[in-house]
């Protein structure tokens, strides 16, 4: 699957958004990717994570045997991976600021995981993730994601697969370009952040 099909698949879907909005990250940007927009519709979930599975089979040779994901945003992604690789998934869930494990999840010593979030941005979920990851006993031999927001630039100690890589635009909050600074904000994303 091409850059422009993957984009194109978010565009069919009304996931590429155009506005002002606060990312999960505390970034401000005028295009906000609505995974799961994306991810509501089970062939196009299919798809996209088809295509992901290819291009993490290609690039790495272990095996995996456990699919996690940081929710809210991971959470039917990395669902559809564990589908599309035939292994469990599961994910961790912010509690107190801290990623726990709930609902009888566990990470079996040695288990060697894929961490799978939508979008990658800085990649504070992805390092918060593969930490939480690892301090349970798992091993972490690739991360995932359906888009790269940071364009390649996010470092995350372990190979980052991504079905596109894009280079949008972000800004601090005291350092909005004045078109940006002019359009109501709006904070799509799962945690709540001041704008």
């Amino acid at each position: 699957m091409t850059q422009d099909e993957v984009l194109n698949e978010f565009r069919d879907a009304k996931a590429l958004l155009e506005g002002h909005f606060v990312l999960s990250s505390g970034l401000h940007s005028a295009k906000y990717l609505q995974c799961a927009r994306v991810m509501m519709d089970a062939a196009r979930a299919d798809r996209l994570c088809r295509a992901v599975k290819s291009k993490i089979e290609s690039q790495i040779s272990q095996e995996i045997e456990l699919v996690v994901s940081p929710a809210m945003g991971g959470v039917v992604v990395g669902y559809e991976m564990g589908r599309q690789f035939g292994v469990p998934s599961v994910f961790f869930e912010r509690v107190n600021g801290e990623l726990e494990l709930r609902r009888g999840f566990d990470i079996p010593q040695g288990a060697k995981c894929l961490m799978m979030e939508d979008i990658v941005t800085t990649g504070l979920s992805s390092r918060e993730c593969i930490k939480a990851i690892r301090d349970l006993g798992g091993e972490v031999v690739a991360a995932s994601c359906l888009i790269d927001r940071s364009n390649g630039t996010a470092e995350l100690g372990v190979p980052l697969i991504a079905l596109a890589q894009l280079q949008i635009e972000t800004y601090k909050h005291d350092q909005l370009p004045t078109e940006l600074a002019s359009i109501p904000v709006e904070k799509p994303g799962s945690r709540n952040l001041k704008a």
